[in-house]
């Protein structure tokens, strides 16, 4: 065969292996372009007319590229690339499809990492919504759940100023682990295990001051809301909350600061590490629960004249932090035994756990019997880190 007729012949080959090709291979003809969606970026659930659920989200419109700078939408409550859609239904599944009759592009939930219940739905019960968020499959379990003082509507409309969004602000928040921090998975978890109890944080709009030109309210974390059998029955201030996260074991940063008799000035002290354990107890017929708290501390300030490297000031600095720490698990125990009879702390798992053919004859009195319940407190704290300031070289230092 001659050269010519061979490179025919591999032409003719090549043709038609593109061909073949182009046959067998199938493009994304039904894909849906990001143009075309409505990304959410949170949502929030509240009351709405008569027994209807208004469902409110916060939505991203991805903006093109025009003369080298993004375009934003405006109008509807938006501000730049965000703006807040509202629509009532008889259950969160019909708000949700009245919801996107309104929109003209596809919702796409897959960005939505916050989930806010209005503080009115609250008291009312959530159990049928959160069951309704666990079953859908577009909504993430893993978003993070917050409690909101008035119209959780209001909140996702709040604009604050380091951050682009009212969602975005809310998730940094939560992530430095003050306070508490709960998704929607912990939730579903908390309301179907036998207390059927739970902590979620409470949010509030912090109304700008008159000396502040930007007009802008402010979401910001101010303690936790709790819940028995679904439905809201108090809250905690932002101290209060410090003490349910001691014995949940779920504190992991503060701040404690002390102070000393006939001694000007302050130390701080800044939480290092902490471990808590409980221990039930059933003896005779009383049922007691050991709380034994472990935690590192390292000095961060001291602002009076006692020295650090005495050692009897470090003793004593140690014993006034521990008696912090459980003068605010106390106060939360009177109220969560008293008023709210509310166990929030598990002790009923801790019980079960260990006694489990009491527990078993037990449990349906477990509301008569939580409140009866006797706590102790032992608190170890150890202060590992003095720092280098100069207050470490103040009076005593030279003993």
């Amino acid at each position: 065969m001659s050269d010519k007729n061979r490179d025919r012949n591999s032409k003719i080959h090549l043709f038609l292996l593109i061909c073949l090709t182009s046959l067998v291979t199938t493009g994304c003809w039904d894909r849906t372009e990001i143009n075309d969606l409505a990304l959410i970026l949170a949502a929030g659930m509240d009351k709405g007319t008569e027994n209807n659920i208004e469902l409110s989200v916060l939505v991203y419109i991805p903006s093109t590229q025009q003369s080298g700078q993004e375009s934003g939408m405006s109008g509807g409550g938006s501000s730049g690339k965000t703006f807040v859609r509202s629509a009532e239904g008889e259950t969160v599944a019909d708000a949700m499809s009245r919801l996107q009759e309104a929109l003209t592009r596809e919702i796409f939930w897959g960005h939505n990492e916050v989930l806010l219940i209005g503080e009115k739905l609250a008291k009312e019960g959530i159990s049928d919504q959160i069951d309704f968020w666990m079953r859908h499959s577009e909504p993430r379990i893993r978003a993070d759940v917050f409690v909101s003082k008035g119209k959780a509507k209001t909140v996702l409309q709040a604009m604050p100023e380091l951050e682009q969004e009212a969602a975005k602000q809310l998730r940094k928040l939560v992530q430095t682990h003050i306070g508490v921090k709960v998704t929607v998975k912990d939730l579903s978890q908390m309301l179907a295990n036998e207390p059927n109890a739970a902590v979620l944080p409470w949010v509030e709009n912090l109304s700008p001051s008159q000396m502040d030109k930007s007009n802008k309210d402010i979401p910001i974390i101010n303690g936790a809301a709790i819940f028995k059998e679904g439905k809201m029955v108090g809250r905690f201030n932002d101290k209060e909350t410090r003490g349910i996260l001691w014995p949940r074991n779920e504190i992991e940063t503060g701040v404690i600061t002390i102070s000393f008799e006939n001694e000007k000035g302050y130390i701080s002290l800044n939480l290092l590490r902490s471990h808590t354990e409980l221990t039930p107890s059933i003896k005779n017929g009383i049922w007691s629960m050991h709380i034994n708290t472990h935690a590192d501390m390292e000095v961060v300030q001291n602002t009076t004249q006692l020295s650090l490297f005495d050692s009897n000031v470090i003793k004593e600095a140690q014993k006034k932090v521990e008696d912090e720490i459980e003068q605010r698990e106390k106060l939360v125990f009177s109220k969560v035994q008293g008023r709210l009879n509310t166990d929030i702390f598990g002790f009923a798992d801790e019980f079960e756990r260990k006694y489990p053919q009491i527990w078993k004859e037990k449990k349906d009195q477990w509301d008569d019997i939580f409140p009866e319940v006797q706590v102790s407190f032992v608190t170890d704290v150890k202060i590992q880190r003095l720092g280098l300031g100069t207050g470490n070289r103040k009076r005593g230092a030279e003993q």
